[in-house]
């Protein structure tokens, strides 16, 4: 078991692909190999937690960081990827003080790029450290539904964002938070730099919801792709039209929506645990199963 879910689920490792897990593997042995060479190495501490997380081992990878940490606790990368592991496994308090954290340590020091761990097509890394950092800040804020505060993150990470991929993936996080707020005059201005000409490497899922929004593409369009897609940008896609249907007053569509996301196999995708959180703000609150 890696992680129960806000509903009380339990959540093994993801099943991969064939090919994709044997290149994991090698990937995992070799940074493995550094990480004993040079255990005490930040960097090599990283990669091995980083490799291990893509395995799908989420709670070795938050071993691997906790026992950097304590060997180099003024190190805001060590905090930033224990943070996004922590959200995967759904403990939202702890991933919430590893990345304020990380904020207090980058306060006054220069951005670095982040080096891909799984490279896009273009091998261009499209993020930095303080965007991840604010970014999954506002997630673990959102997941806990405190949106005014996911909002003031995601302001961060839109300001810190110097490539289309980045502003597209912070856009359309504080677009989703701003409906939940209804802010949505404010929302609606966030679409307007949005165009279909923007030129997308990785985060085609949130550019294509941001249009569907803006009223360029169409949702229905969207969720045919969704449900025959991959399942990451399944659960991306489902969410984005599910949280539409939310704050637009479709309680049941939107339902609906996030419960076919809830019975995806893609459980540590952020649309997946967001769905999660939702059916469970919605149970509470007596508007859902």
């Amino acid at each position: 078991m890696q992680a129960v879910s806000l509903l009380g689920d339990t959540l093994g490792p993801p099943v991969l692909d064939s090919a994709v897990r044997s290149a994991r593997d090698a990937a995992l042995a070799q940074t493995r190999d550094a990480y004993e060479r040079q255990p005490g190495d930040p960097d090599s501490i990283i990669w091995y937690g980083r490799r291990l997380a893509y395995r799908g081992n989420y709670q070795g990878a938050i071993d691997v960081y906790s026992w950097g940490i304590e060997r180099h606790p003024t190190d805001a990368r060590l905090f930033r990827h224990r943070g996004h592991r922590y959200i995967t496994i759904r403990e939202l308090d702890k991933a919430l003080e590893d990345l304020l954290r990380a904020t207090q340590l980058t306060r006054d020091t220069p951005d670095l790029v982040e080096p891909d761990g799984l490279p896009n097509a273009r091998g261009t890394p499209t993020s930095t450290l303080k965007t991840n950092i604010w970014y999954h800040l506002g997630l673990a804020h959102y997941l806990r539904g405190d949106f005014a505060r996911a909002a003031s993150a995601y302001r961060e990470c839109l300001r810190y964002a110097t490539n289309p991929d980045m502003d597209i993936a912070a856009r359309y996080w504080l677009n989703v938070t701003l409906r939940r707020l209804g802010a949505y005059a404010d929302a609606a201005d966030l679409l307007l730099p949005v165009t279909s000409e923007l030129d997308i490497i990785e985060n085609h899922a949130y550019h294509h919801l941001l249009l569907a929004y803006k009223g360029v593409l169409e949702a229905d369009s969207l969720l045919g792709v969704a449900r025959t897609g991959d399942a990451l940008a399944g659960a991306t896609l489902g969410y984005g039209i599910a949280n539409w249907r939310l704050t637009s007053g479709d309680t049941a569509g939107a339902v609906a929506l996030l419960q076919e996301i809830r019975g995806g196999p893609e459980w540590p995708a952020f649309g997946f645990i967001a769905a999660e959180a939702d059916l469970h703000r919605l149970a509470s609150a007596g508007g859902g199963p």
